[in-house]
Parts: structure tokens; sequence; C-alpha cells
């Protein structure tokens, strides 16, 4: 961007290697994306690349795919001002780009979904494809996502040379970014071309941006192609900061158009009017950093967005990583949750979810400090894994006096039934008072089947959560009903709805079946009470409770899950490496799919565990789901790579489990999941062998 110079995070790292009691730094060697590794996402290059299609020759290629789709009813752009949203985070491809995630718990998120509509990911690489992670979970929001292809500065002036030699030439790069969406799964491209283009060129550049947006129109239904306000129609590198003669003719053949953020206060209605009818495709840029934007940016960024929503134009909001690279105070979450209130507070709520059955969250940021399956810790190790982020809850932000108000938020350093994730609920209650939280937006549609909801809660003794439920009736009227534990049912009257208790570890799970046949549900949110036995005197009390999880489902469970003896598991790429004591390291690809696939049988989402067996005999530690050692990890795709771990002398084999998770929030039992067995005995520098092992 034309203010903006970012240096890529390097792919390559260096290691410590001690010898003579000295520190030495030596070069890992270069990085081979054909050679097995830890998954990882990265940029293309070069143009060559591009045109070689090298990147699908990759080891990397098929962990790279999205594997959440959007919604079925997200089609084309809701006719009104959106939200534009463009990562520019530290270059991009910093703790985001582990495929199978890291251990940084402490590493950059965004999980305010609900106020956006397109979400960009950029950085200052030729080809920049989002890593999977980010087109998982804004896909699970409605959100669409874009790469960037971007050229700058001389290095970009010589690319377009040989990008714009001849039609054919801008025809075939552009079937080539149109074949890389489609197959990693995200929505188009944001188009930077911020260097001089020779006038000749210009009817090839138009060609590419044209071809582009029909060859995505074509294989992804509902994609976008969006034009970044840098290069004029007469080559020359002029950032216009409004639509008018000198980029209109490129806004004309694309999707929309991204206007640099130097505008003045004029120039978002001056845009609206020359842009017509489409003046919802104009997004006009504000630099969260607050260089040279309207506003200012950072903390005022809330001052462009009022005068965009007011013009009826749309908006890009450029970095807002800001708040994590710029480390505000206090801490991260709660600088991060003040300033997206801010957006939220001109901007609105753009997102309603869920729209379709079944509905599960266990609020997951995609981050935290140990992982947990029904209340139960598989490990207690940091991580990080934006995958994992489950529908966010719209939390209000309240920065009032803690001491007076209930504070409600995600955190992740607390127990989690499922996941890493919960809402915390911690404050005081007046006597026979209660507190409300909004929790989601839904727009849910019921219909004649019963369905089934549930909900899981740890707390002590005297501090009550309960779901508030608003639904609209045939009729356009609202109906309230409260689901609590049964002996509450004077407190809430008509509104109460019995629910059924069961104790998972520390966690109590609440379920009910209800029938809302012609409803639409609208409203979900938490209910704070306390018990019925406080003195007058006494007045307030203390409260803290934890919200697990909540899932909606259809009271029947359609879809069971296929049996072992359905799948088909592999090990790939087996690699066993002399380790210290007479132990070994492990590395492997594990690769799975079902014998039958069905339509409905189509999982996005895996846990990863090793079964360690001494001599031949099984060890049970599946038993012992505490142990770091049993689960290794998640997986989004069909396949998992193992990466060095550490096996004992006495480990002859490794079982290695696949348990599937469904939409639904429910796990396969592990006694009935797939697994396979690898050989652990077998030692030498390198040994590799494919197959059902």
């Amino acid at each position: 961007f034309s203010v903006i110079s970012c240096k890529l995070l390097s792919l390559f790292f260096f290691v410590m290697s001690i010898s003579n009691n000295e520190t030495m730094l030596a070069p890992l060697p270069p990085f081979d994306p054909t050679k097995p590794s830890t998954p990882i996402s990265f940029p293309i290059k070069t143009l060559q690349d591009l045109a070689s299609r090298s990147y699908f020759d990759s080891f990397h290629f098929p962990f790279n795919r999205s594997s959440v789709s959007l919604p079925q009813n997200i089609g084309t752009l809701p006719d009104r001002s959106r939200l534009l949203v463009c990562h520019d985070m530290k270059g991009g491809y910093v703790d985001d780009k582990w495929v199978q995630g890291c251990g940084n718990n402490k590493g950059f998120a965004i999980w305010n979904w609900y106020l956006m509509d397109v979400f960009v990911y950029f950085a200052h690489s030729l080809v920049t494809l989002p890593p999977p992670c980010w087109t998982n979970t804004a896909h699970r929001h409605g959100v669409k996502v874009l790469g960037t292809f971007i050229t700058e500065w001389d290095e970009g002036k010589a690319t377009c040379k040989e990008l714009l030699a001849t039609k054919e030439s801008a025809q075939m790069y552009a079937e080539r970014l149109a074949e890389l969406a489609a197959a990693l799964g995200f929505d188009g491209w944001l188009i930077n071309i911020e260097n001089v283009i020779d006038q000749v060129q210009i009817p090839n550049l138009k060609t590419f941006v044209s071809h582009l947006t029909k060859a995505m129109h074509s294989s992804v239904p509902g994609s976008l192609v969006i034009w970044y306000d840098s290069v004029t129609v007469e080559g020359r590198l002029a950032w216009q900061d409004q639509l008018n003669e000198m980029n209109k003719p490129f806004f004309d053949i694309c999707d929309g158009i991204f206007m640099n953020y130097t505008w003045k206060e004029n120039y978002p209605k001056a845009s609206a009017k020359i842009a017509g009818e489409r003046k919802h495709d104009v997004y006009m840029g504000i630099d969260v950093f607050g260089r040279g934007t309207f506003g200012g940016g950072q903390w005022k960024a809330n001052v462009a967005l009022d005068l965009l929503k007011s013009s009826d134009v749309s908006a890009a909001l450029f970095a807002p990583g800001w708040v994590y690279e710029t480390n505000q105070p206090p801490d991260y979450h709660t600088a991060q949750n003040k300033w997206w209130s801010l957006v939220e507070k001109s901007w609105g709520i753009v997102q309603t979810y869920p729209q379709s059955l079944p509905f599960y969250s266990d609020f997951n940021q995609g981050l935290g400090s140990h992982v947990s399956l029904q209340g139960q810790k598989l490990s207690d190790a940091p991580w990080y894994n934006i995958s994992c982020q489950s529908l966010q809850p719209l939390l209000e932000f309240n920065e009032g006096n803690r001491s007076e108000t209930m504070q409600v938020t995600v955190d992740g350093r607390e127990a989690s039934y499922n996941g890493g994730g919960n809402i915390s609920f911690r404050g005081t209650l007046k006597r026979n008072a209660h507190f409300t939280a909004r929790l989601f937006k839904p727009n849910l549609q019921l219909s004649g089947s019963h369905i089934s909801v549930s909900y899981s809660v740890k707390s002590d003794e005297r501090s009550m959560l309960g779901l508030l439920l608003r639904f609209s009736t045939p009729s356009q009227e609202t109906k309230s009903l409260v689901m609590a534990p049964n002996e509450y049912m004077h407190r809430f009257g008509d509104m109460f709805l019995p629910c059924l208790r069961r104790t998972t570890s520390d966690w109590t799970v609440h379920e009910t079946n209800l029938l809302m046949d012609g409803h639409t549900l609208t409203e979900i949110s938490a209910l704070c009470y306390g018990p019925d036995d406080l003195a007058e005197e006494t007045n307030t009390q203390g409260y803290s409770a934890l919200l697990g999880h909540i899932s909606i489902k259809s009271q029947q469970k359609t879809k069971l899950f296929p049996p072992a003896s359905s799948w088909v598991i592999e090990a790939h790429n087996i690699e066993i490496l002399p380790g210290d004591s007479g132990s070994r390291t492990l590395s492997c690809k594990l690769e799975w799919r079902l014998k039958h696939p069905e339509e409905d049988s189509v999982f996005t989402r895996y846990n990863v565990y090793a079964e360690k067996l001494i001599s031949y005999r099984t060890r049970k530690v599946m038993e012992e789901p505490r142990s770091e050692k049993v689960f290794l990890g998640t997986a989004h795709v069909d396949a998992y790579y193992v990466s060095d771990m550490v096996v004992g002398p006495d480990v002859k084999k490794v079982r290695f489990v696949i348990q599937t998770w469904d939409e639904d929030g429910s796990w396969q039992e592990l006694d009935t999941s797939p697994s396979v067995l690898v050989e652990a005995e077998r030692l030498s520098s390198k040994l590799c062998c494919c197959g059902l092992i």
C-alpha cells in the first residue's frame, strides 16, 4: 500500500548448535516445498512459479485447503454499506502460517466476525495465499475471504511487463489465480498494482482484471475481485483517494474498488455519485495505524466509519492488527474488544448466526492454555490454531467499574468444557436481581420437528446460570423462554422451560427438548441469578460462573459416525531418526478416507492421538486423557503430519487414532475410532514407506 513498508517474516529460520561450549549459528537447508515437513502456508513469489503450477506439487498443498464452506445462503453481497477488513499483521505468515497450529497462545487473532462482510489476507509477496485457518473461521461466520496479488516498485514494473506482455499471457496468469482460489477454497482476490505501467500495456491490464473476474465467477460462484486504487488508466502510480475517470475503468470490470485511505471529507459522497447503483462496491480505505487517514485512525477510526456510513458507501479497514502490534493497554484481549466495540457502535452488526441447524459453539477463540473434551483435560500445553475457532458470541464490551458491573469475557485461562474456550461471568448481584448478557443474534427458522437445546455450566453453588431464548412467533410477536434448573420455576413463571441435568467432571450439562413450529429464534442470552435465601441486610453477593458450550440440534441425530471399519488410514513418508539415550524421533504423514464416502459423511475436524505400544502389548494410555503424550493435535483436512515425535527405547509400535468431530459438537468415541499402527523399531538415517501399516 502507498504508505506502508512491511517486511515479510522469512520462512527460513536459524538453529542453534553447540560445539566446544560455543554457540554457533547454522542455517537450515533452503526450504524445499516438495519435501515432507511440518505443514506451513507460504506465498508464491514469482511469475514462473505461478505459471508452472508448482504450488500444486508442494507437500504442503493438501494441508492448505480450507475445509469450511460458506453457508449456502451467502451468495452475492447484500446491497448495503459493507465492511471489508484487510489483514496486515507484521507482514503476514506469522503464527498463522503453521497449518496444524503452534504453541504461541498469545498470537494475533480476530473474533469479531459479526461486524464484517469481507476479509482480505495481505502481505507484500506477489501472490499472497490466505492460510486456511482464516478461511475456515471466516467462512464459519459467513465472511468471504480474498487473497492478494501485488506488484510494487521497480521489481513490480518488471513483473508487470512480463505479466502483460500479451493478451494471452494476461489471461493465462488470471486463470492461474482463479485456479488457486478454487483449489484452496477462498473467495477471490484483491489486485494491488503499485508501480507504473507502460501505457501500451494498459489494455492488457484491463484484460487481466476482466478475465480474472470472469474466471473467478465461473469457478467460485459469489466470488469477488477488488481493485486497489493505485495505478491509473494512464499507467501512472497516482493514488486518487476517490472514484474518478482515472480509476473507474478498472472498477467497471471487477466487483469493487478499495480506495486509498488519504481521502478528504467530501470524497465518499462524490465517489458514491459517480458509482451510481454500485456505490456499495466502493470501499473507502481507513488505515488503522492512522497514517494520513481521515479521522486519524487508531482509537478514532470510528470517526471515518461514521462519515462513510452516512455517505452510504462501504468501508475497508486496513491493519486492525495495530492493537496487537503496538501493545495497546491494558492487555491485548481487553484492548481488542474495546477497539472493535467502536466499530460496532459506528457500523452495527452485519452477520446473524446461527441460521440453520445444528448450531454449536464452545466459544473457542482459536488459542488457549489447554484443550478439553467433555470437561476432561486432554492437554495443558498452550496452543494457537485459528481453524479451531467456533462461532463467536456477540459479547458487549463494558468498560465500567469492575466492582459494580458483571464482567463477561472469553477467558482461555479458565476451565473449558470442550476445546479451550468459555464465557466467564464474574461480578456481584443484588438481592433478587438478575443480569442478562447478549450471546448470539440468530435468524433460525424452526420447523415442526422437536429440537434439543443444551448448555454446560461450571460455577459455585450460589451462582446460577440459565439461557434466555427469544422467538418471533408466526404472528410476529415476541416470545421469551428461560432454560434453568427446575427448582427455580417460580422465578420465571410462564417463561420457564424445564430441563434435565447431568454432571460431567466439574461441569453441569442442562438439556431440554421443545417444539417451536413456525417460530424464529432471534436471540440467545445468558441469564445470571442467585439463590432466594439471600438476607435483606446482605443485599449483594459475589457471582462467578463459566459457560462451557451451547448446542441446538434436531432431537433425532440423523448422521451417525462411520465405524472404524469404514475407514482407510495410511501412514506415508515415515522417517525414524536416532535420539538421545536410545530414543528415536518419528515423523510421518497420516492420511485417511472413507471407503464409500456418502454426501452427508463430510467431516471438517479430527482429533489425532498417539498410543505407544511396548513389547507388542498395549499400554492403556488412552484411558489417561490428561497425559500430553496422548493428544497430538487437531486436523481440519483428512491428513495430519506427525513431526519429530519422541519415541522411547522400549516402544515397539505407535498406534495413531483419528477421532471424528461432527458439526453438532459431538465426537466419536475413541474405542470406535479408526486407527493405524506404525512400527517404531527400525532405525535408519531415513526410512520412508507408504501404505497401510
